[in-house]
């Protein structure tokens, strides 16, 4: 458009300049008289100018850089939005943005916002394990100036970066990830680590591994007498190569050309159908193996709750039968304690007894001794008589008087008094009647 405007102004200004000419030699319409060729010259300039403008200068856009290339070969780079400087240089376009991602079934994508569209990759787990990777990146352009002159020289177009490098580059990094680890792993818990180690490896090169193959033999049971090989499993583990502590890495076409890695979303790892069977098998005998464990840890504690029960029961009854034991030792001791006592109160009475008919026996002596002196004295065999009848009735008073031990003591029967009370009052009767010469 400023192209044609600019056109149309140089016309101007030739008509211009010709017609200030004719205003010299002929006679021109009195307007025309006004056209001098200052006016022609400055249309001649704005004319040129607009025609040029667009070699001249262009609006950069956000979202691309510009490699620009001079007529005399110069190469320079324009990775800001805004009106530059061209210079008749001639523009090479390149989004700042590249996104890849795989289609499949089911997966709705926007054809025009994405750079490159990978069908479903197959990958193979080192367990032997296939199945399709889903997997969304975005890539960004060097943001330094140099090397995205370098990388618009090495690819020549968007289409053929994208197409022959980035693409091919996602799907070997993935089949390499897959390959460091074992399908089993990945839907155990190690997901997160299968997409950091798929974007380290698009960010700084591939690892460098080696794969370790380890046979284990399988024997047959140990009770039969002839033991066999029953099966040799083969297992392979792949471990990083390091140099100097740091893993080492092969560098690939995005490293080396710097390309940003800027996003790496794995939609989604589709496992072969029977390694799905499998592992539905798996967990049902899992399932099975579990309820048939909460069924042993059920009867374990029913076991343990009745063996708990039974020796409770038993230290019950263990603790009813020493209180039982204690209370007749008790008794027992206790009825040793009372016959202790009562022999010692026997032995008391007995001798508080003895002592006063000890004193009784005194004082009957000593009145016989003074009837005695009397009959020397001249009584009459009739006084004398007399006087010892009344001697005999005051000491069977006094006997009658005596008052024996009330504590029962064993061996006596109910009808008053025990045989040992009985000697004792007769011994204490004998005592004190007088011998008769």
């Amino acid at each position: 458009m400023l192209t044609f405007l600019g056109f149309l102004v140089v016309l101007a200004g030739i008509g211009a300049l010709v017609i200030s000419h004719l205003s010299k030699v002929q006679t021109v319409k009195e307007w025309m008289k006004f056209l001098k060729p200052t006016h022609s010259y400055i249309l001649l300039s704005v004319g040129i100018f607009l025609m040029l403008i667009k070699s001249l200068f262009f609006f950069a856009d956000r979202g691309f850089n510009y490699l620009l290339v001079s007529p005399t070969g110069k190469m320079t780079a324009v990775m800001e939005q805004g009106i530059k400087w061209r210079g008749f240089a001639k523009i090479d376009k390149w989004q700042k943005f590249i996104d890849v991602k795989v289609v499949g079934r089911d997966i709705e994508v926007d054809r025009d916002e994405v750079e490159g569209i990978m069908k479903p990759i197959p990958l193979r787990f080192i367990d032997q394990v296939t199945s399709h990777g889903y997997v969304s990146t975005r890539f960004e352009l060097p943001r330094d100036a140099d090397s995205f002159i370098n990388l618009a020289v090495k690819f020549r177009t968007m289409s053929n970066l994208v197409n022959n490098t980035i693409v091919p580059t996602v799907k070997e990094q993935l089949v390499n990830t897959a390959y460091m680890f074992a399908a089993q792993d990945y839907i155990s818990g190690e997901a997160q680590s299968f997409r950091q180690a798929f974007e380290e490896q698009l960010k700084s090169g591939a690892y460098a591994v080696e794969k370790i193959e380890t046979r284990d033999t399988v024997y047959a049971g140990i009770q039969k007498q002839d033991r066999t090989i029953k099966e040799i499993q083969t297992s392979y583990e792949v471990r990083k190569v390091y140099e100097n502590g740091i893993p080492k890495r092969i560098k690939h076409e995005l490293s080396e050309n710097n390309i940003i890695v800027s996003q790496v979303i794995v939609d989604n790892i589709e496992l072969e159908a029977t390694f799905k069977q499998r592992l539905e098998a798996q967990r049902d005998e899992s399932a099975k193996r579990q309820l048939e464990q909460q069924k042993v840890e059920t009867a374990k504690d029913a076991q343990q709750r009745i063996i708990a029960e039974g020796e409770r029961d038993k230290a019950a009854e263990r603790v009813a039968q020493e209180k039982e034991q204690v209370k007749a030792l008790i008794a027992i001791e206790t009825k040793l304690k009372q016959e202790e006592t009562n022999k010692k109160l026997a032995a008391i009475a007995l001798e508080t007894e003895r002592l006063n008919a000890q004193k009784k026996k005194v004082t009957a002596d000593a009145e016989a001794y003074e009837i005695m002196r009397k009959v020397s004295a001249g009584i009459t065999p009739e006084v004398k008589l007399q006087m010892e009848l009344d001697r005999d009735v005051k000491v069977a008073a006094e006997i009658a008087k005596i008052k024996f031990p009330q504590t029962m003591i064993i061996g006596g029967d109910s009808k008053g008094g025990t045989p040992i009370e009985s000697l004792l009052g007769a011994a204490m009767a004998k005592q004190l009647l007088p011998k008769k010469k």
